[in-house]
């Protein structure tokens, strides 16, 4: 009884952590296409590009610390379980880096063409 206990306590707890953090994971920004765009809207999507993130800087460390959380109320993992959680953890890490580079190079394409356009 006492083990049934502590696993609702535990489920329950876990549930509460999740709730609490939610990470949020933010939405993409559009980036203006720099062959037709204005100065301003450059402008608007350089100040996108900057809260995008930003904002996935936020997510990540909610990510890491939600992880560190769930592991303090899972006490006795299986160090395959364990290796499973870490590996789900570093890819979705890795993609979230992966989108904010995709994204900053999406820019710096439309920057240049923006600029190319601007000399001509």
């Amino acid at each position: 009884m006492k083990n049934f206990i502590k696993l609702i306590c535990s489920v329950s707890v876990l549930f509460g952590v999740q709730s609490a953090l939610a990470c949020d994971y933010p939405h993409r920004v559009l980036i203006p296409n720099g062959t037709t765009a204005t100065k301003e809207d450059m402008l608007e999507g350089q100040r996108g590009v900057k809260k995008f993130v930003a904002d996935m800087e936020v997510y990540l460390e909610c990510i890491i610390d939600e992880e560190k959380m769930s592991r303090a109320v899972l006490e006795d993992l299986d160090p395959d379980d364990e290796q499973q959680r870490e590996d789900l953890l570093n890819k979705k890490y890795n993609a979230a880096v992966d989108e904010m580079e995709r994204l900053a190079a999406q820019f710096n394409v439309e920057v240049q063409a923006y600029k190319a356009k601007e000399k001509s």
